[in-house]
């Protein structure tokens, strides 16, 4: 008889897990979702010093290497690539979590912000993918794919009322290449899936919140923002057998405000 007990399907035990922009926020809450499910986690960020202090924190869930990286070129994801390689001869998780906003009034826009937020939100996440495609393949297998989780928004499923034009862009840009890599690499034996979040309380979303937290929860059906246990709920289902047959997905994590407002 098949092994449905929760355990079977959502433990990571002896799984290896990296976690771009895992020092901080939504990336800290995966890390430590990860790491609580059993895996063996690497968090990453352009700032050592930072890292240091979340992988302390973190620690205490289980073992967390941290590697600092700039994944807004191709040198600086060939570069993590190439030092998670020196750790590890799979992976089995890839959480493209790293990211950047900018917001501006249309006519004050510059043309620096689509550079910085999509080279990183949109490049990056499709170059480190690629330079780690070989620890995925190792990693993967028909009943167990590697999963790669690329971390979307609500903001790139519907047009925002902020002006945040290059952020929301980009994040519809990852929801479809999330699609588009889930097709190429399912032969690999790797999924691809996207988790669109809604509104966490995070260093990028403070002011925000402190501006329109009210009219947020209010228009959020289940009415209130996010927590770390959704985060990390949604990331442990998806890198744990109870995750393998979906693929190509775009699963908004938001209360209901991306499908009910």
């Amino acid at each position: 008889m098949t092994d449905l007990t929760p355990a079977k399907l959502f433990s990571l035990d002896d799984k290896t897990a990296l976690v771009t922009g895992g020092g901080r926020g939504i990336g800290a809450m995966f890390a430590e979702g990860l790491l609580g499910a059993g895996a063996r986690v690497v968090i990453s960020s352009r700032r050592q010093d930072q890292l240091d202090e979340a992988a302390a924190e973190l620690s205490e869930f289980g073992p967390v290497e941290a590697i600092a990286a700039d994944l807004s070129s191709e040198e600086g994801c060939k570069s993590l690539a190439e030092a998670v390689g020196e750790r590890t001869d799979h992976l089995d998780i890839l959480v493209n979590n790293a990211g950047a906003t900018w917001g501006a009034p249309m006519r004050e826009f510059p043309d620096s912000a689509w550079d910085r937020v999509m080279n990183l939100n949109v490049k990056g996440v499709f170059q480190l993918t690629v330079a780690l495609l070989p620890l995925l393949e190792s990693a993967g297998s028909a009943d167990d794919p590697a999963r790669v989780i690329n971390v979307g928004s609500v903001q790139g499923l519907q047009a925002p009322d902020i002006e945040n034009y290059s952020y929301s862009a980009s994040k519809a840009a990852v929801h479809h290449m999330t699609r588009v890599l889930a097709k190429k690499l399912a032969g690999r034996h790797i999924t691809v899936n996207c988790i669109a979040p809604g509104v966490f309380y995070t260093k990028m979303m403070a002011h925000t919140l402190d501006t329109f937290g009210e009219e947020i929860v209010a228009e959020t059906a289940l009415g209130r923002i996010g927590r770390p246990e959704d985060m990390a709920g949604a990331v442990i289902f998806l890198s744990g057998r109870g995750g393998a047959y979906l693929t190509g997905a775009v699963i908004p994590v938001d209360g209901g405000y991306s499908t009910t407002l």
